[in-house]
């Protein structure tokens, strides 16, 4: 036998299976026909008894037991992602419903219109929630979205800021004032005011979408948190005294200022189902009782029920002024069953003096957008310095911007990141997107049953005054924990003081700033526009302190880090000198 034929066979090459075009789409059907139909897909090994047992005083202390952590891409029982959808889509709940209430409120717009109002914030933060939960490529290094549960909610900064421009609108002549026969005057409806609003943040949200481009880094050194923290404080101040603790005393409306004659002589009309005066123990007994309600549910309830605790305090405010007649059906008949986006439209225009405002908002949003950004990271598990994070910052802001455009189109105000669904994953123990998902069916599903946005707009506004004043000091608290954050080194002290002495002054003294131009002389139309938006900027709480903070931090020089080492040492000199003064006070009283 030769050489040749002794040589061993050749080895065939292996067979690759051809790809299939739809091969990926089988894989995911065969997942997905395996979790709904084995007990495995649909609950695992979650404990559901953790999450729905009380921690009441005579069950003896609940068992120290934790559920699993689910990170953003684990295999998630769809029972859980159900459950944590619901959850985050209650907890943001009340968040939602509130700026359409006041918006509504403010401008004297009807039932129906109001009630549409609600649906669309609802509908519309589901979609969008949807894209910033999201992380698609765009180019290079930039992507659209954040990739964690990061949902967006009607901004709480837009309504402060709209409540100062709606006023100059009725003041210009914008918006109509009607005269009673007795001679009292009242703000007339003015749709036209909303959609002026609208159609202002449309264009504005273009400086957000520019700002997503810029480095998260540059960012980060134009808003620290000595800026951030400070905007976020006085945002939650100011609405808490605008709008919270107004409507806990009877109603934010021209009712609390407790006029002789008219139609708000009682609160929140003299045609309501049980009107009083503004400030009457009965409406601060209400609004007591649904703020109780959030103490003893947080002391007592479920983790569940802690992350709803705000509509626990709704549902037993509803139900006790429903049976004591201060709730009116009124509001639920004359919603559709059935709604959807674009049912009512307005009428988009731009409202000169408020751009420079709103381009003011549009920052502050940004600023907001970092900070949770940051939160949703570390309580989802995830880094929080390098490229991927940066590129999460760069993407939830340029979605934020992409939110205010789009939101104007669908009569929403603009939408921003909520940070309150941050509780909940670190609660639930789920950062799964699965839930966030579900979290946005749920929202859009709340928004088409028009019905439930008729038994929103029906809650007595002390029941609804106290949720939302605690719900305003979770904002104004938000903001204390970013300045939290700080070395409070002397630069930043002063910085800090400087801003709060332009916020705090003009949230106890509203009209401060009102009077600043009026003894210019026939200036033109133009002018005035400029000195309307200065005047909203100054007379707006968050946006006059942001400012002088932004600025003073650009202009400030950084001090050394020697410097900061001296001043912290100080401190703790100076916090030991106090220890020991105060061990000296009690030894001499001992003697």
């Amino acid at each position: 036998m030769s050489a040749i034929d002794s040589q061993p066979q050749a080895t065939a090459p292996p067979e690759v299976p051809r790809s299939s075009r739809f091969g990926g789409v089988k894989e995911s059907l065969v997942r997905m026909k395996e979790k709904v139909t084995t007990k495995e897909g649909w609950v695992g090994d979650y404990d559901y008894a953790w999450l729905c047992t009380p921690s009441l005083p005579f069950l003896g202390k609940k068992e120290d037991r934790m559920p699993p952590f689910y990170a953003l891409n684990d295999e998630l029982p769809l029972l859980l992602a159900i459950t944590s959808g619901l959850q985050h889509s209650l907890a943001m709940l009340a968040g939602l419903i509130t700026p359409p209430i006041i918006f509504a409120s403010a401008l004297n717009l009807d039932a129906s219109t109001s009630s549409y109002m609600i649906s669309a914030s609802l509908i519309g933060c589901g979609i969008m929630s949807l894209v910033q939960m999201s992380r698609i490529h765009l180019f290079k290094g930039y992507y659209l979205g954040t990739g964690l549960i990061t949902v967006v909610g009607t901004s709480f900064a837009t309504l402060s800021t709209a409540s100062a421009i709606f006023n100059a609108m009725y003041k210009d002549g914008t918006c109509p004032t009607i005269v009673g026969p007795d001679g009292t005057s009242m703000r007339g409806p003015c749709p036209d005011a909303y959609g002026k609003v609208l159609g202002t943040s449309l264009i504005c949200s273009f400086l957000e979408i520019g700002m997503s481009f810029a480095s998260p880094r540059v960012l980060k050194r134009l808003f620290p948190p000595i800026v951030t923290g400070t905007v976020i404080l006085m945002i939650g101040a100011s609405l808490i005294g605008e709008s919270g603790i107004a409507n806990w005393g009877g109603g934010s409306n021209d009712c609390k200022g407790r006029p002789d004659t008219g139609i708000f002589t009682l609160c929140p009309t003299i045609f309501a189902p049980r009107p009083l005066p503004w400030g009457s123990a009965e409406f601060i007994g209400l609004g007591f009782l649904s703020f109780s309600t959030i103490l003893l549910v947080e002391l007592w309830g479920s983790p569940f029920m802690k992350n709803i605790s705000i509509i626990c305090g709704l549902i037993v405010g509803c139900i006790v002024s429903g049976a004591t007649g201060y709730m009116s059906n009124s509001t639920i008949k004359s919603a559709p069953a059935i709604t959807f986006l674009w049912v009512h439209t307005f009428k988009l225009g731009v409202y000169p003096p408020a751009i420079l405002p709103m381009l003011a908002v549009y920052i502050s949003l940004a600023m907001e957008a970092i900070g949770d950004i940051t939160a949703s990271a570390e309580v989802s598990r995830q880094p929080v310095v390098g490229d991927v994070f940066d590129s999460r910052i760069q993407g939830g802001i340029l979605s934020d911007g992409i939110s205010g455009f789009i939101s104007a189109l669908f009569t929403v105000t603009p939408l921003s990141i909520f940070a309150q669904n941050n509780g909940v994953i670190a609660i639930t123990r789920c950062a799964n997107r699965g839930a966030g998902r579900w979290c946005c069916v749920f929202l859009i599903l709340f928004g088409i049953l028009g019905k439930l946005a008729g038994v929103f707009l029906a809650i007595p506004n002390p029941v609804l005054g106290g949720v939302t004043t605690f719900l305003f000091a979770s904002v104004a608290v938000s903001g204390v924990r970013v300045l939290a954050t700080c070395r409070f080194s002397r630069r930043d002290r002063f910085i800090l003081a400087a801003a709060l002495a332009f916020g705090i002054g003009n949230l106890l003294k509203h009209d401060t700033f009102t009077y600043l131009f009026e003894r210019v002389d026939n200036p033109n139309k133009g002018l005035q526009g400029l000195f309307d938006s200065i005047t909203i900027v100054l007379s707006t709480p968050f946006l006059s302190s942001g400012v002088v903070a932004t600025v003073l931090n650009l202009i400030l020089p950084q001090e050394s880090e020697e410097a900061l080492l001296r001043d912290d040492a100080s401190s703790v000199e100076q916090i030991d000198h106090d220890v020991e003064s105060q061990d000296e006070k009690v030894s001499k009283r001992a003697a």
